[in-house]
């Protein structure tokens, strides 16, 4: 039995925490916030509920395969859980819409040629059907295996030809040439570039193997927590204090201390240590965490103190405020209107721009809401990390969701922005940046290894392999858990 320390509280450190508490080992966690959940938040006002974070889950097999490693009670006995269908609502620039069925290739194929023309949705399916040559060939190594030493997502298995450059140099071609060449329709071509859109990629710089993204949706569906994405993280910590996992919140880790090349535990802002055999890093700011996130606009970044080497090292070079902020936040309204939510509604909408995609989501949930008269609405966008919207981003975002819902500004009581100041606020993450997925195949910020740089280290959540999201979150937690049981030669379950 070893002591165990894991680092923040977000939804892949209380999943690693679960998996070694049952492994044996005694686990505390110690987070910053007063809360757990990391980027999953709901917040409440006058008896209207909003989450504040990802509100839908993909692939949620990782999470009952937690459930049914850790205890007795499955997922489904702990939250309510279902499928969307319709899966989403597209409005494109030019005024033409069209409504997605969930996990339905020919139920896709007639609504897109009902609503775009003839051929259109077969030339969707083909592509995405496609992309499941990169679901096949990348699956294992990118989600069911850990990453222990420092790399890039790129160099994956991509199912479209390489274009040529000059005599003899050719290259992988973008998610965006690869639906201009194949999907031809302008409208066909945002819809694809969509995917990376929503993770703040552009989709002339992403991979055409981000396709992978679309293939995941249209074929395994997206789903929905009833009580929104905080009820599956209480449900979570819930497992956790179950195997005798101890929380300490309020409690911000600065620095992780070594002796001979080991990790030893952790400092606290206090000045106080913590003593472990292992620790577990679900903020990806220690040691093991990427260098763009220890030259952020927050300050000196946590770090490594060696007890034999004296001092604590100091931040990395270009720490301090004023520094740029690589990656993407969100820009979030939330809606609280008057007027019953009609029973036609989709789930999700997503309002394409020149400038963007909006995405305004209307769940059927009534425990969001005081009652049956009333709807809670969220109104989301990626921005830069660490930027500003000002009233006129607000306003753009409302115009947007107009679109979406055309009564909203008479049924409008009020709102509440959420801008990525207050992202960062609530998750630690300068300048309140998102992590992307490994399969977005993205190079801007490099996923960190699992295996931490210090002995004895190890690293999960969204900023470690295999990336944002909180399916991979959740693999996350069973990728670390796998290697502290079984050893660092350990590959992954087979």
């Amino acid at each position: 039995m070893a002591e165990v320390v894991v680092v923040g509280a977000g939804m892949g450190a209380m999943a690693g925490a679960a998996r070694l508490a049952v492994a044996g080992h005694r686990v505390q966690v110690h987070e910053r916030a007063d809360r757990h959940g990391g980027s999953v938040e709901r917040y409440e006002r006058d008896g209207f509920g909003f989450d504040t974070g990802p509100g839908l889950l993909q692939l949620p097999a990782v999470w009952r395969d937690l459930f049914v490693k850790t205890g007795r009670a499955p997922l489904e006995s702990c939250v309510s859980v279902h499928q969307v269908d319709p899966a989403s609502r597209h409005l494109f620039a030019d005024g033409t819409e069209v409504t997605l069925p969930a996990a339905s290739r020919a139920g896709v194929i007639d609504a897109l040629d009902s609503a775009l023309g003839a051929g259109s949705g077969e030339r969707w399916t083909d592509l995405v059907s496609r992309a499941r040559t990169v679901w096949d060939a990348t699956r294992r190594p990118l989600l069911e295996e850990p990453r222990t030493v420092s790399g890039s997502a790129r160099g994956l298995p991509d199912p479209y030809p390489a274009g040529r450059r000059g005599l003899f140099r050719r290259r992988t071609p973008t998610l965006d040439e690869v639906a201009r060449t194949e999907l031809r329709d302008p409208r066909l071509v945002a819809l694809l570039g969509s995917y990376a859109r929503g993770w703040g990629l552009d989709p002339r710089q992403t991979p055409a193997s981000a396709s992978v993204l679309a293939y995941l949706e249209q074929t395994f569906g997206s789903w929905y927590v009833v009580g929104g994405m905080q009820a599956l993280a209480d449900a979570v910590h819930a497992r956790c204090l179950e195997r005798k996992v101890t929380f300490h919140f309020n409690s911000e880790v600065v620095g992780l201390t070594s002796a001979d090349g080991r990790a030893t535990g952790v400092e606290l802002a206090d000045g106080s240590t913590v003593p472990a055999d292992h620790v577990v890093d679900g903020t990806g700011r220690l040691s093991a965490g990427p260098a763009p996130l220890r030259a952020e606009t927050a300050g000196p970044a946590p770090t490594t103190r060696d007890a034999t080497a004296g001092p604590a090292d100091a931040p990395a070079a270009g720490a301090g405020r004023g520094a740029p902020v690589p990656g993407h936040s969100r820009h979030t309204l939330l809606l609280a209107l008057r007027g019953a939510r009609p029973a036609d509604t989709v789930h999700r909408t997503h309002v394409h721009s020149d400038t963007g995609v909006v995405t305004v989501s209307r769940p059927d949930d009534r425990t969001l809401v005081p009652d049956d008269a009333h709807e809670a609405v969220v109104v989301d966008v990626a921005v830069p990390a660490g930027s500003s919207p000002d009233a006129g981003a607000e306003a753009a975002l409302l115009a947007a969701a107009e679109r979406a819902v055309p009564d909203l500004t008479r049924r409008l009581l009020w709102h509440e922005a959420r801008t990525p100041a207050d992202c960062a606020e609530r998750t630690g993450a300068p300048g309140g940046a998102v992590p992307v997925p490994a399969l977005a195949g993205a190079d801007e910020r490099p996923l960190v290894p699992n295996l931490g740089s210090v002995r004895g280290s190890w690293a999960l959540g969204g900023w470690a392999h295999p990336g944002g999201g909180l399916a991979h979150a959740g693999m996350s937690g069973a990728l670390v858990a796998g290697l502290l049981v079984e050893g660092e030669d350990w590959r992954g379950s087979r």
